[in-house]
């Protein structure tokens, strides 16, 4: 479709989204990789390479007031890191000079909805953090 986050987890996202009181219109959503990987799978490191610099520019040209990024690979591919999402989560990150905000990915909510909660704080913080840095 070339949209991110479809179906069942782009319906969670959607609702992630209200829950900050923002729609997808409000926000710009993009992908670590500019393709589709087959079986959805997690990007290589060179798959990444390939595409960072044309992230970079993406992201200087869309000058967000915040970044947050959904998952783990998005997080250590922005913050140049091997630390988990785990660790990355709750705490204010610099990208680009921007705040950014780690959550989990909508996909692994789905799978795992006891983490649920977790991501709802995590939701309230980047809100908090946000209205800080308007």
């Amino acid at each position: 479709h070339g949209i991110p986050f479809i179906g069942e987890e782009g319906n969670l996202l959607t609702e992630m989204l209200r829950a900050m009181q923002l729609t997808r219109e409000e926000v710009f959503i993009t992908n670590i990789l500019k393709c589709r990987l087959p079986d959805n799978r997690n990007p290589h490191v060179d798959e990444i390479h390939a595409c960072r610099d044309y992230l970079h520019r993406q992201i200087a040209l869309i000058n967000p007031k915040m970044i947050i990024t959904f998952g783990q690979v998005s997080a250590q591919t922005l913050l140049a890191t091997t630390d988990t999402i785990e660790n990355l989560r709750g705490k204010i990150h610099q990208f680009q000079h921007k705040p950014l905000i780690t959550v989990y990915h909508p996909n692994y909510m789905l799978r795992s909805p006891i983490e649920k909660s977790k991501t709802w704080h995590d939701l309230q913080f980047a809100l908090e953090a946000f209205k800080r840095h308007q």
